[in-house]
């Protein structure tokens, strides 16, 4: 059985949010409520150290509302969820800084954290100083400091400026700075906010391969970040916050398509757009399934089309429809096409008119999964004359003998081609 590293049961915390004052548009409003308040401002302060049992005042908020979960020892676990959701408010009350109002947490082994940008920084403290002001912090001994100092520093990149004081530091080099301490300390457990969406392509990469490099010996890594990309490739498992409660604790993939799901994906097959003054416009965009009926819900082995209609309101030449599919987080081009492709098309003129154009596709290239539709019309390749996002699809499978339905879903790729595969001995040993 795995040793736990972090267990939180029931866990709590409640805020008193500031209400909006009552803004009086008369004189007598105005004068009754002067004569009010010396009882409701009493009222007021009152409150201050008082909760209504039921909780349902409308001054009070919960950041967290009975959340319950395990995190093994050399896990790396993500958390995903909007703002609000309660992710930071969770890391602060596991770094200690902040007290729960009910519930526990209880981490085994000593903690490292990084919630924001300069956090455990003197600014008036050189970057060296900070460094064996840090391993203090997290217990150790001079020596031991000294030891990793080296490392540290080249981790992080800023050997120029380690006898610098902090305060002079950019966000991206204090971060640098304190990941580097973080995780060169070898605490047993490290957590870590969206801090280093700071950090540049290069560096958050180093970063990534740290965490996976503690994790290999046995450290735990609790990773909050928006980057889902980062959060794919280095946990296994995810958990999704949403309005304070735990909303899913599993595998990466379908944590992330549900948060995605749930925050992008519109149901809704069919777009229209209002007109405006560009010379071009989009007007309508929808998804078609194989029967052509409407849908956003695509069978994987049944050719789909998505349907442009478009207004060119004088006679243009060189002008076409461009298209482009995403990932539903937008971060995989699947396909970029435009209609100059089709030669009886290119360079040809366009009279003003509403056109309708319809873009085929064959069934079984896409794996299963969500995609958006983006659409711009373009003259002569330049940028586009009008752009929009239209709907977005989920490609669905239920047939028995797909050849791909054995391979888990957040490892089947993008497309789902049968390949011409040919082997032959070429000699004998």
């Amino acid at each position: 059985m795995s040793e736990v590293a972090i267990q939180v049961k029931n866990l709590s915390k409640r805020y008193r949010i500031g209400l909006k004052e009552e803004i009086h548009d008369t004189f007598v409003a105005s004068a009754m409520a002067w004569l009010k308040s010396p009882v409701s401002n009493y009222r007021k302060v009152h409150n201050l150290s008082y909760f209504s049992k039921n909780g349902e005042s409308k001054d009070i908020l919960w950041a967290l509302d009975d959340v319950s979960f395990k995190v093994n020892k050399g896990e790396v676990i993500g958390i995903i969820g909007e703002n609000g959701a309660g992710k930071t408010t969770l890391l602060k009350i596991l770094s200690r800084i902040t007290e729960p109002t009910s519930g526990f947490a209880e981490i085994t082994g000593t903690v490292a954290s990084l919630l924001e940008v300069g956090t455990g920084f003197h600014p008036e403290l050189t970057g060296r100083e900070n460094v064996y002001l840090n391993g203090t912090l997290l217990g150790m001994k001079k020596g031991e400091v000294e030891r990793k100092f080296e490392e540290i520093v080249e981790f992080s990149g800023v050997e120029q400026f380690i006898d610098t004081p902090v305060k002079r530091y950019s966000s991206g080099m204090r971060v640098r700075l304190a990941f580097s301490v973080a995780a060169h300390l070898e605490p047993e457990v490290l957590l870590v906010d969206e801090v280093l969406a700071v950090g540049d392509a290069a560096f958050q990469k180093k970063c990534l391969g740290k965490m996976d490099e503690l994790s290999e010996i046995g450290r735990t890594v609790f990773l909050v970040s928006h980057n889902m990309n980062s959060i794919g490739k280095l946990c296994k498992r995810a958990i999704l916050f949403k309005n304070g409660r735990v909303d899913f604790i599993g595998e990466t993939s379908e944590a992330i398509n549900r948060y995605l799901d749930s925050i992008v994906y519109d149901e809704n097959p069919e777009i229209s757009f209002p007109d405006n003054n560009k010379v071009a416009t989009i007007m309508n965009i929808k998804i078609l399934d194989h029967t052509g009926a409407v849908s956003t819900n695509l069978e994987q082995l049944q050719p789909f089309s998505v349907e442009v209609t478009y207004k060119i309101k004088k006679d243009l030449e060189n002008i076409f429809l461009s298209f482009v599919l995403t990932t539903l987080n937008g971060n995989v081009f699947v396909l970029n096409s435009r209609e100059e492709e089709d030669l009886s098309l290119s360079g040809s003129l366009k009279s003003a008119g509403i056109y309708k154009t319809n873009l085929g596709f064959p069934g079984g290239v896409l794996s299963v999964g969500t995609y958006e539709t983006h659409l711009g019309i373009t003259k002569n390749i330049k940028p586009s004359i009008d752009k929009r996002r239209g709907p977005s699809f989920q490609v669905i499978d239920h047939s028995e003998d797909n050849f791909r339905s054995s391979i888990p879903p957040n490892k089947r790729g993008v497309l789902s081609l049968r390949l011409n595969w040919k082997s032959q001995k070429v000699n004998s040993l």
